[in-house]
């Protein structure tokens, strides 16, 4: 899902009216309303869950009919795993109200965070020996 195209205009040029009812309203340099951030993300004062930029998430269910369009968006999103960061990209929206979304979400047991998969730091030292032999062997 591909997030949609902005129409850029020029500073003397009037918007039109499916312009103006298209997105939501923002401040004259193009960022988003705070205001409308705040209702997205409601008041979020409660405990956030702990999620990191790269916390993979992955829906457990279908939207509910109860569900936020925001809400709503992100579960159709995290149908395949996605990092937290690729779903505030996607959705145009600050990470801090993507995690507010995915606090709620979570409660609810609607998605599933899985902690991304660490490497170790220090390779194997069979495993750099047997690709050593093997590329002399070439």
């Amino acid at each position: 899902m591909t997030p949609p195209q902005r129409q850029r205009r020029s500073p003397g040029q009037e918007p039109s009216a499916a312009s103006s009812a298209a997105g939501p309203p923002s401040k004259d340099d193009g960022t988003p309303n705070p205001e409308r951030l705040f209702v997205i993300g409601g008041e979020g004062g409660g405990e956030r869950a702990d999620i990191d930029l790269v916390t993979l998430i992955v829906a457990r269910a279908d939207p509910p009919v109860s569900a936020t369009p925001e809400q709503a968006a992100l579960l159709r999103l995290c149908a395949a795993p996605l990092s937290a960061a690729e779903l505030s990209a996607y959705l145009g929206l600050p990470f801090s109200v993507v995690t507010v979304l995915l606090t709620d979400l979570l409660a609810a047991e609607l998605v599933q965070a899985r902690a991304p998969v660490v490497r170790q730091k220090v390779a194997d030292r069979n495993l750099l020996e047997a690709v050593m032999h093997g590329l002399q062997k070439l």
